[in-house]
């Protein structure tokens, strides 16, 4: 018997299969998308076009795994940050758009030929958007993982953006480096949240998702340590939850630090909380 399913008959099984996700109909054309190695458009325009009989089984095993929760990023193994392409994989952290809100106020402040540092760099995210919309930075990454610097390589390769990729636990790789300006999008999660057994966050790396301390610890040593590695009127700008701009902006009224605020994401919630360093 010949095997016989047009793309808008998977479509529809796979619309009943994952109708407890919130964004079925966009799920299902994404994963039979990758399947197929075509874009959205060629689904709507080719609706009665056959699936091979092994198309539709690997289409059927991706399914599955969506039914399951897991992301659609870890599935097809990519993600869109800024516009640019992403290689995404379990040991890192998926991209979101909020985070997009830092880049663009790091942008707004980085001067000429700056000496950027990204702490936690995960796929590279935040380093590459920057580097790519400024070749001129020169720009220092780590990350604790090594698995994760080996994604964020590949990223950087892919964007072709130039990056000093490093394996370190914050700081401890830098000694006697200096910066205009330090990133980071550090684990802020309160290990007790009832999120981190919700949604995508199920299937990311909880010691890229957690810290102690409410969450804080991390975004407290990054803060404390920070003056050592910043350049007169250097900028700190870190991304966090957003229950704790109050306690960060407390944390940031010490001496040497200017200009601190925090500012929103596109949902209007506090985000991003940075300042400035100057000692004269």
């Amino acid at each position: 018997m010949t095997f016989n399913l047009s793309i808008e008959q998977a479509l529809q099984f796979a619309g009943s299969a994952l109708i407890s996700s919130d964004s079925a109909r966009l799920d299902a054309r994404v994963l039979l998308g990758h399947v197929l190695g075509k874009p959205p458009v060629y689904l709507m325009t080719w609706p009665e076009r056959s699936l091979t009989e092994s198309q539709w089984q690997a289409y059927q095993q991706l399914l599955k795994r969506r039914q399951s929760g897991e992301p659609i990023a870890y599935i097809i193994g990519e993600r869109e940050f800024w516009s640019l392409p992403f290689y995404v994989a379990p040991c890192t952290l998926i991209p979101r758009p909020d985070t997009e809100v830092l880049v663009e106020l790091a942008l707004e402040r980085l001067s000429p030929q700056a000496r950027l540092l990204d702490l936690g760099t995960g796929t590279g995210a935040i380093a590459i958007a920057l580097t790519h919309e400024r070749p001129d930075l020169m720009t220092t990454a780590v990350d604790i993982r090594e698995d994760a610097l080996a994604i964020a390589r590949r990223n950087g390769e892919r964007n072709q953006v130039s990056v000093d990729w490093r394996l370190s636990s914050w700081f401890d790789a830098l000694s006697g480096c200096k910066f205009d300006m330090i990133v980071s999008n550090p684990p802020y999660i309160d290990p007790l949240d009832e999120h981190l057994q919700q949604g995508d966050v199920r299937f990311e790396p909880k010691s890229a998702l957690v810290a102690e301390a409410h969450g804080l610890a991390d975004l407290f040593t990054i803060i404390d340590a920070a003056p050592a590695y910043l350049n007169e009127g250097g900028w700190l700008l870190l991304e966090h939850g957003y229950q704790q701009s109050e306690p960060l902006l407390e944390y940031l009224a010490k001496p040497g630090w200017h200009q601190v605020q925090t500012c929103c994401d596109y949902a209007g919630q506090p985000r991003v909380t940075l300042g400035q360093y100057r000692v004269k």
